[in-house]
């Protein structure tokens, strides 16, 4: 199971990542449009770790818009994948298990 500093962690990454998306309006319009949010859930949808994920799987879903985020703030591309898979419950449970 990830520790709750590692989870925190890649929650942080999350809101970096949603920033970065709201920096262009055709990002964030493309975020809103592939999840079926509007600008007026966001603040619900935040409350929901569930959330931070998703924002994270969008940007591994298109590899030049995770290789943009990455340059823009300094990291390594393969720490979006890790802090995916740390806030992905069904993969915690198995490294939990193993």
């Amino acid at each position: 199971m990830a520790r709750p500093q590692d989870r925190e962690a890649a929650e942080e990454l999350g809101i970096r990542a949603l920033g970065f998306l709201a920096g262009d309006p055709e990002r964030l319009g493309r975020f809103f449009e592939l999840t079926g949010l509007s600008p007026a859930d966001i603040r619900a949808a935040a409350a929901d770790p569930a959330f931070w994920l998703a924002v994270l799987e969008h940007l591994a879903s298109d590899e030049s818009l995770m290789l943009a985020f990455a340059a823009h703030e300094g990291l390594d591309p393969a720490s979006v994948e890790r802090a995916r898979l740390r806030l992905t419950p069904h993969v915690n449970e198995g490294l939990r298990e193993g």
